[in-house]
């Protein structure tokens, strides 16, 4: 694997982004190998808590890679959003306990990654965001849907169509993640509660997890009507003009066409 890395350490899988040199942004080769990751986890009775984290100390995930989006189109773009909705319900599926460790940033594609696990906790120096209608675009792997179960549905509209980002305190404090550590303490804040969690009994927390998807409702119609709408964006101008005005390094120039 190059853009992902799995450990085992006793009862707890980690997984971590390893493309540090683009901020961990994924690509399709990332959530292929994700994807494979996944399959060793559910496959191993020993693992009974699992960890997801980025790279290095600068970012969780930064996104979406651009230059994987650059020149999509609508029907690209709906088969990548599929394809990486797939993966993420994967995540938010998996019968075993997941904790997102996020080490710095998580936007876009990095916080629909953190969101897809049951528990977030957040370095110091960590900032969150969904930033994709800057680029002409909307949130494609669950965050118009997760976002507003997690934050409530001001917030998600806060977030969603501002496109802002904020850092830990403001997410801890409109329920983003669940605690915030200082950025050196995070690896063992993470082993310390993904620990707790493998020494439960793994058909309660199974159930468990279960038992509270009824209050997402219909979580899947919800990701379907997104992923429709990502490829609806990706065959306008202004999310050509975003994506380009980004890979550029400039304001974009939305015309509403």
């Amino acid at each position: 694997m190059s853009a992902v890395r799995l450990a085992f350490d006793d009862r707890v899988a980690t997984i971590a982004i390893d493309r540090e040199r683009v901020l961990n942004a994924l690509d399709r080769q990332a959530f292929v190998e994700l994807d494979a990751a996944l399959d060793r986890i559910a496959a191993d009775d020993r693992v009974r808590a699992v960890v997801i984290t980025g790279s290095g100390d600068r970012a969780f995930a930064a996104g979406a890679d651009i230059r994987a989006l650059d020149g999509l189109g609508s029907e690209g773009a709906l088969e990548f959003m599929t394809f990486g909705q797939r993966v993420f319900d994967r995540i938010a599926n998996l019968p075993k306990p997941t904790v997102a460790a996020v080490n710095g940033y998580a936007l876009g594609g990095g916080l629909e990654l953190a969101m897809a696990c049951d528990i977030r906790i957040a370095a110091d120096t960590a900032h969150f965001g969904q930033p994709e209608i800057t680029l002409g675009s909307i949130p494609g792997w669950g965050g118009t849907q997760r976002l507003p179960l997690l934050v409530g549905l001001g917030w998600a509209r806060d977030l969603i169509l501002t496109g802002r980002l904020i850092d830990a305190t403001e997410a801890e404090r409109i329920g983003l993640v669940t605690r915030v550590v200082p950025a050196a303490d995070m690896p063992r804040a993470a082993a310390e509660l993904a620990a707790h969690l493998a020494g439960l009994a793994p058909i309660a927390l199974a159930l468990a997890k279960d038992a509270m998807r009824l209050v997402e409702g219909d979580l899947a119609a919800g990701l379907r009507r997104e992923r429709e709408y990502v490829a609806r964006t990706f065959a306008t101008a202004d999310q050509r003009e975003g994506t380009r005005a980004f890979l550029e390094k400039r304001a974009p120039r939305f015309t509403g066409r």
